[in-house]
């Protein structure tokens, strides 16, 4: 039966490693949309190594332990093989050091199954194999080094071949807590004698790993200790009290270990310092994010942006590609270990292998919970490995260890099991790893889901640029279908052109290092393709490709040959012109300067971001300034002439726009507060909203400048205002306000003002097509940072006699 079942079982795991390993080979095909590609072959090795190893040991397990746990073996392999796929995606070479390293793994498994079965012999030589374990891990104060060249010497150099000695001391530390407890029939917390020694050696070994500045493994042999007294004594005030010194330890070395003030700073506010400290968790967060709930698929998401990948955070490496539905199928290919172990523990025949047992649950599950809790900012940043996971021959080696007792012990043939005084200690014990997990799954899914959009819009996010690369972007066109920027190259090499850089303030753009920024941003869902195509189209992009469908063309409002024109008049002065369609609210010109060149951003962008002169902002709807006497004729025309009251004013200005954001798809400022009209300032875009009444009826339009999506199944589709058009004043009145305004040749009415709020000094000129204009009623405002009102009159004269055909 054991036979059959742990075959089937190994069958659905070959199956499932089969499935990952073909998906991976098809990657760089799905990924560029192209057969003609560079497949990916050389994991195959791993896949097939894998294979055969797991095949050998199978059937040696049906042979010398036909009464084993057969559920074990089957979900180690497979996380074996999982943790063996993703290395060799993320680093071929890495990839054929763990396979290496899973050769020496599983013929040392395959040695001690047909030598040792009995495993008395480590109970009777517990002090030499503990005190080996010591003394080696000793030496790496001496001739320890670090693969990387930096940061703890914890390893040593053995012919080229690194190997850390605090993994398998673990598993040396359990073999002898197990057996030293065993031996002693009955431990009390007041039993101080047969404690000391336990107490020394596990302090010895604990003094060793914080010399090292091993913090990690130095908290797992604390916890691995402590679950050894809570199952010897069932005290419960062994668990609080191991509680409350890892926390005043935390709390100590937060104030005077400079690794561990980093960690918890990093733990408690990654969002302070990103590129930083954080770096790591922030990207492991937006690896979660990126994932979702399917994954990205294998070989198409960007886990190589998580540093340490390969070990650290190989967690959030697969989450990214394999989504919360791989991780929760992850974690429980974990807990199905765990809660088996603890069965084990409670068949066990004799003392020794039940704590035996129950040790080596407990290591591999603190020790999952500390690395799969620290990539989602549940627990700090520990440095430990993911068992059978992780790149690591120690650590792989180690789980191999653990593997290797746990099926011996599991193999019991007719023994009863030994008495047990508190099986609450080990019930309590897998409560405790069940609201762990638990937490995983929840705080994976709080990352992924709930969170997922906003981790996914910051700027410190590449992936999407990444993504950008492969997929089209949408263009973004004038009123008359002229391309103003548009995405060029070839599928893993797309870039962004700006074809009209004076429009960058305005229209903005999408870099990989710089984000996005106006019309860009603000337009970013439909230009992606994330809407505006069916959901059915969306969603099997993503399940198949990874990425978004190709994105749609959104057409502006904006007329090329006036936008130039304006942008030619306002030169090298510093300030924003708005023409605008009064009627519809459509904008055909917005400018601001200074402008900058988006296509240069790589060699510019870190000085625009501290240009005194501010090019990066849109000074037509982002500048706000002082309104001085710019209202002066809506206000006339809003009043009959008379003079208002303060609360009269302010309460018209609301209704006019300009106590609130206008409603438009592109970035704007907000107001800042005040009941002070003197104090009052407002944007050029709302300043424009409201002289519009004035051409137009006295009616305050909604302003557009995104007009229409070409979608793949309807073409050109109107997008609307996002607000509706209503009445400010009366028609009459409005009409009677143009004409007092009117120039002498009646082809416009015109007016200009000053505003001026301690040294900040703005020039207005104000100016519309009067009410017997037969054509599209238009609204004019230029606003200049400096005392001209003659250089704001003819620039905005000439401009509006362009848009008039004059």
């Amino acid at each position: 039966m054991s036979h059959s079942a742990q075959g089937r079982l190994l069958q659905w795991a070959a199956l499932f490693l089969f499935l990952q390993s073909s998906i991976l080979t098809l990657s760089p095909a799905v990924r560029e949309r192209s057969w003609n590609v560079d497949y990916r072959l050389s994991h195959w090795v791993g896949f097939f190594a894998w294979a055969a190893l797991t095949y050998l040991i199978h059937r040696l397990l049906t042979k010398t332990l036909p009464e084993r746990d057969v559920y074990i073996f089957p979900a180690a392999s497979l996380l074996t093989g999982w943790g063996l796929l993703a290395i060799w995606r993320l680093d071929e070479s890495f990839g054929l050091k763990q396979t290496a390293w899973l050769l020496i793994s599983s013929l040392t498994l395959i040695i001690l199954l047909r030598l040792r079965k009995d495993l008395s012999f480590l109970r009777n030589y517990k002090y030499i194999f503990l005190s080996a374990g010591l003394l080696i891990t000793a030496l790496t104060l001496i001739f320890g080094t670090n693969p990387l060249g930096i940061g703890p010497r914890l390893w040593l150099n053995l012919g080229g071949v690194y190997f850390q000695p605090s993994e398998p001391l673990k598993v040396l530390l359990v073999i002898y807590l197990s057996a030293y407890l065993a031996d002693r029939a009955s431990i009390r917390l007041s039993s101080i004698p047969l404690l000391v020694p336990t107490v020394v050696v596990t302090g010895l070994a604990l003094l060793l790993l914080v010399v090292q500045r091993d913090l990690g493994t130095a908290s797992i042999f604390i916890m691995i200790f402590t679950v050894f007294l809570f199952i010897a004594t069932g005290k419960r005030r062994i668990l609080i009290g191991t509680g409350s010194f890892l926390l005043a330890a935390l709390l100590i070395g937060y104030y005077f270990v400079d690794i561990i003030h980093a960690r918890v700073v990093g733990w408690l506010n990654p969002w302070g310092d990103p590129t930083g400290n954080s770096y790591q968790i922030i990207q492991s967060l937006l690896a979660v994010a990126n994932g979702g709930i399917l994954g990205r698929g294998l070989g198409i998401g960007s886990p190589l942006l998580v540093p340490v990948s390969i070990s650290d955070f190989i967690f959030a490496a697969i989450s990214e590609e394999a989504g919360l539905a791989g991780t929760l199928g992850l974690v429980c290919l974990i807990w199905l270990i765990l809660s088996r172990g603890l069965i084990i523990a409670l068949r066990a025949p004799d003392q020794f292998r039940r704590y035996l047992a129950a040790g080596i649950t407990a290591y591999l599950g603190i020790q999952s919970l500390l690395i799969i809790g620290g990539n989602l900012r549940l627990l700090p940043l520990t440095g430990v490995t993911l068992p059978f996971v992780s790149y690591g021959g120690s650590s792989l080696l180690t789980s191999f260890l653990a593997l290797y007792l746990l099926l011996t012990t599991s193999h019991v043939e007719d023994d009863e099991p030994a008495p047990i005084k508190e099986s609450r200690s080990i019930s309590t014990l897998s409560g405790i790893f069940a609201v762990g997990f638990a937490a995983c799954a929840i705080g994976g899914a709080w990352w992924a889901i709930v969170r997922g959009d906003d981790l996914l819009a910051r700027t410190d996010n590449a992936r999407r640029a990444i993504a950008d690369r492969y997929v089209l972007r949408g263009e973004l066109v004038d009123s008359a279908n002229t391309p103003l920027h548009v995405t060029t190259g070839e599928s893993g090499s797309y870039i962004r052109k700006y074809l009209y850089p004076d429009l960058a303030p305005i229209i903005g753009y999408t870099h990989p290092v710089y984000g996005q920024a106006g019309l860009e941003a603000s337009l970013d869902e439909y230009l992606r393709g994330l809407q505006g195509n069916p959901s059915s189209l969306i969603l099997t992009n993503q399940l198949v490709y990874g990425t978004p469908p190709p994105g749609l063309d959104v057409r502006l409002s904006l007329d090329l040959s006036l936008q130039t024109r304006a942008d030619e008049l306002l030169g090298t002065h510093t300030g924003a012109i708005i023409l605008m369609n009064a009627e519809t609210g459509e904008i055909l010109v917005m400018a601001s300067h200074p402008a900058f060149d988006p296509n240069l951003l790589d060699e510019q962008g870190n000085a625009l971001s501290q240009d005194k002169n501010s090019p990066l902002l849109n000074r037509a709807t982002q500048g706000l300034y002082p309104l001085g006497g710019a209202m002066l004729p809506v206000i006339q025309a809003a009043f009959d002439g008379d003079i208002p009251s303060d609360a009269a004013m302010l309460s018209f200005l609301g209704e006019a726009g300009l106590l609130d954001a206008p409603l438009i798809a592109m970035p704007v400022a907000k107001r800042e507060m005040t009941n002070e009209i003197e104090d009052l300032r407002a944007s050029p875009l709302q300043v424009c909203l409201a002289a519009a009444a004035v051409s137009y009826q006295g009616v305050l339009p909604a302003p557009r400048i995104a007009t229409a999506v070409n979608t793949r199944e309807q073409g050109w589709v109107v997008l609307p205002a996002l607000t509706e058009a209503r009445e400010l004043i009366q028609p009459k009145a409005a009409a009677e306000a143009a004409l007092s305004l009117l120039k002498e040749n009646g082809t416009f009415w015109s007016h200009s003002a000053r505003g001026r709020i301690n040294k900040t000094t703005v020039t207005w000129f104000i100016a519309g097509t009067p009410p017997d204009w037969q054509g599209a009623p238009l609204v004019l405002v230029v606003a200049l940072e400096e005392d001209n009102p003659k250089f704001a009159e003819t620039l905005g004269e000439r401009l509006l006699n362009a848009a008039l055909g004059r």
